[in-house]
This record gives C-alpha cells, structure tokens and sequence, in this order.
C-alpha cells in the first residue's frame, strides 16, 4: 500500500490521502467477488461497487456490510428496551365430559340381560329411570326366600321360629342386590312367576359408553351403562412450553364456540398437566365452563382466550431471533454496518413477540429484519454457521 506523506515546516501534523490502489471493486451480493477495477459480477451480473480494503472482515466472529448490501437485504435495527409482553393467549381445544360427573352403572348381581330401555350412545337418562331387565337365577331364589318367609310368619306367626328375623335377613339381602324398597314390598306371587327384575338409574346424564346388548351376560359388578353429567364440561387444550410461564397462574379464560356463533363463556383454568411431552414440547390445560341449557356437547371445537396480565420483559419480534430447535441465537450491531451474533435463552411468546431471558441486555442494538439474512449472508463468507459451537 503506497501512501503520500506531506509535511510542512510549520505543521508537523501528517495527512494520510489513499491512492487508487486503497481501492477494491466487490459485489453488494456476491461478496467474494474482489476485483482491481470497475465492471460486472461474474455471478449475479450486478455492477461492482468501489469499496477500501478495509472494509474487507477484520474479526472472523463479525460481518461487515457495505451500505449497498444494507439497503438491498432491508436490514434494520433497533434499540432493545424493557416493554410489556401477554395479556392475552389464544389456543384451540376440544369439548370433553367433566370426569369428576362422570358415574358407571354397574350390575347388581349376576344375569341375563333381557331389555335394555336404551340403545344408543348420546341419549340422556333421567336419575329414577328404568335402566335394564335381567334375568338372575339367584336373584328370583332370594326374592322365594323372602315371600316364603312371609307366607310362613302369617301361617305360623312367630310361635315357633322367629320368622321376623328371617324376613329381615332375606329383605336385606334383595336390599344389597339392587331392588328398591318399593319393589320389595310389591314382590308377590305374581312378580316372582314372571322372573324378570327392572333395574333402575341411579344418575341422570347422556350415555357415553353402552358395551352390552340384550341377551349378553352382565357378570355382578359388570358395567351396563356411563353416563356423563354435562352440566359442565372440560375444554382440553394442546401449550407450547414457551407459552407455560405466560399462563402459569392464569385462573380466567373465554371460551367461544365456533358451531355458535357469538357466545362468549366464562371457564375457569382447572388443570395444569405437570408432564412435558419430550418430543412434541407440549402440555395439556383444561379449562371447566358451565354448560347452560345443555346445549355444548362433548367433541366440540373451541377456541380459548386466557387474560396472563403484562409482563415487563425484554422482548424481541419473533423474526429477529433465530431458532433451530436446541438453541436461539440473534444479531447484533458492534458498529455501523457490522454485525456479531450471540446465543439468547427465550421465554414466553406473544402474538408477533418473543421474550429474552438472557444473552443481551437493554440498550444492545439488535437487527429486527433482514436477521436470516445475515445468517446466510454469514455462512456463504465463512462457511459455517454462526449458531455452530455457540453455548450460552
């Protein structure tokens, strides 16, 4: 490099002037391309821009950007400041039956089933309904047992055996089985010639599970019918672990319903499961809502609004920060025109915002657009990716 020293008697100050060959010609898109005078680029074809060697990258760690590459990869930055981040999430879920009203039906004892008064799944049942009618060989012999001890006491009275006892002893075992007291008292020769026995519901709600059919066998303690109270329901919902700090302690939600439109319904966040999927990233939530008039029914889409409040953080747009699913890194301006990237640990996110939890501080400079960019602007340089090695 030539340089022309002038030196005055009366001014001992230097002046540096750079002579032609200061001068590179380089490409604003293909920056490899150096060449000693004006002309075009090999590759893209655009005209070569005159630039100093000293533009040439000093630091292997930072990219330097000649204004023309600024202004056509739109590259911007800004001045990062504490702001707020939230208020609101907006999630998609599923309508599921409220487990904690959920009751099975079992039988009472061992039989045939001979009817069923209901066949489908989604029927609602009345609490006191007729049910089932089975045939149980050992129910009709307890049901002998009992008149028998009857007609025995109004024969005999209690002169002999103390039938009183036996009556009780008999009545309490059809008691255990499932007859009501009201079917007792009516059991008579009559009831006990047609040797089937009426069971009854004991809770109302639509029928989710039916697994048996007439003329199966209910084994005693065997299921016959679940029905759900839907007087509430859950709305279960899939979260991104970045959006679990932004709901922790949320307690109110909107619940609307596509299938209707305009209604907005209150929930309350009831759950809040504890286990991560390691693949997928994801938790489960569910929000309880009151079920007015019934008419929300399990299998429904909706979509869920949950109030987190503000929270002041250091918060960045989403396309700012670089993520490549085990770390996050962003740009950051050193100087005019040149540019390091750092790792960041994120937060939560927000509509079009992500928090940073770590890795810059406030008043850092960092790039909002052109981000992917200079990443590939990085590797075609240097061959590596910046994020390559990087720990926080």
């Amino acid at each position: 490099m030539t340089f022309i020293i002038v030196t005055g008697c009366k001014n001992k100050n230097t002046k540096t002037i750079a002579t032609n060959e200061d001068i590179i010609y380089t490409c604003p898109m293909d920056p490899q391309v150096v060449e000693a005078k004006p002309g075009i680029c090999p590759i893209c074809h655009m005209e070569l821009i005159a630039t100093k060697k000293g533009m040439q990258q000093k630091n292997d760690d930072e990219l330097k950007l000649s204004p023309e590459q600024m202004q056509l990869g739109n590259i911007h930055v800004d001045t990062i400041e504490s702001g707020s981040i939230g208020n609101q999430i907006i999630l998609t879920g599923t309508l599921n039956s409220d487990e904690t009203k959920t009751n099975a039906v079992s039988a009472w004892v061992a039989g045939r089933i001979e009817k069923l008064f209901y066949k489908q799944t989604g029927d609602y049942v009345a609490k006191g309904a007729p049910l089932y009618e089975i045939y149980s060989e050992e129910l009709n012999n307890a049901k002998q047992e009992y008149l028998l001890a009857l007609q025995k006491k109004a024969t005999l009275g209690n002169s002999i055996v103390n039938f009183d006892e036996i009556i009780a002893s008999a009545k309490n075992k059809l008691l255990l089985w499932g007859m009501s007291e009201q079917q007792i008292k009516n059991t008579n020769e009559k009831t006990i010639k047609n040797q089937l026995t009426t069971f009854y519901s004991t809770a109302s709600g639509y029928i989710t599970a039916l697994p048996l059919q007439e003329g199966d066998y209910a084994a005693q303690g065997g299921l016959i019918i679940k029905l759900a109270d839907v007087s509430t329901l859950w709305v279960e919902t899939q979260v991104y672990a970045t959006q679990l700090a932004q709901i922790n302690g949320a307690k109110n939600a909107i619940v609307e319903i596509p299938d209707i439109p305009g209604e907005k319904i209150p929930g309350t966040v009831s759950f809040e499961n504890p286990e991560l999927s390691t693949a997928e990233r994801i938790s489960i939530i569910r929000i309880t809502i009151p079920n007015i008039n019934h008419q929300l029914q399990p299998g429904m889409s909706a979509s869920v609004k949950i109030n987190t409040g503000n929270h002041h953080v250091l918060a960045l747009p989403s396309d700012a920060v670089l993520r490549d699913g085990k770390m996050a890194m962003v740009w950051l301006e050193t100087k005019q025109n040149t540019f390091k990237s750092v790792m960041v640990q994120t937060g939560m996110e927000s509509g079009d915002m992500i928090e940073i939890k770590s890795g810059i501080q406030p008043n850092d400079v960092v790039v909002t657009s052109g981000a992917y960019l200079l990443q590939s602007e990085y590797i075609f340089r240097k061959g590596a990716n910046p994020m390559a090695g990087m720990k926080m």
